[in-house]
């Protein structure tokens, strides 16, 4: 079996790391899981990119709504395009400042897996 690479397109490590412990290890997992070719429970493909090559997985905790964003789009890695706290106030949708951040990431990683032969 091959285990892709996961790499971390912009501040997604840092923020990431900055995230409580039970939600780092969730997203961790979905993560794992995204590296065997398999999908976490909790992911769902995110609305506004055209197909599951872009999946979402949200988790809860008592400060709040977190959200993890990756691509599985590429043959050979995982890219993580963003890790967020949810902020909007408009219910469940993502912000257009977010959607816009993770469409801008998702060129760069493009570009990245093309430029190393990950695509």
């Amino acid at each position: 079996m091959y285990i892709k690479s996961v790499q971390w397109i912009g501040s997604s490590d840092k923020d990431m790391r900055a995230m409580p412990d039970d939600i780092r290890k969730t997203f961790g997992f979905a993560l794992y899981l995204a590296q065997q070719g398999q999908k976490h429970d909790q992911a769902k493909a995110m609305k506004g990119f055209g197909s599951a090559a872009v999946l979402e997985v949200v988790e809860d905790d008592r400060n709040g709504t977190y959200r993890a964003v990756y691509t599985v789009r590429f043959r050979k890695a995982v890219y993580v395009l963003h890790c967020f706290q949810k902020k909007s106030t408009s219910g469940i949708a993502t912000a257009q400042q977010d959607i816009d951040l993770i469409k801008r990431r998702l060129a760069l990683a493009e570009q990245h897996a093309k430029e190393n032969g990950y695509d």
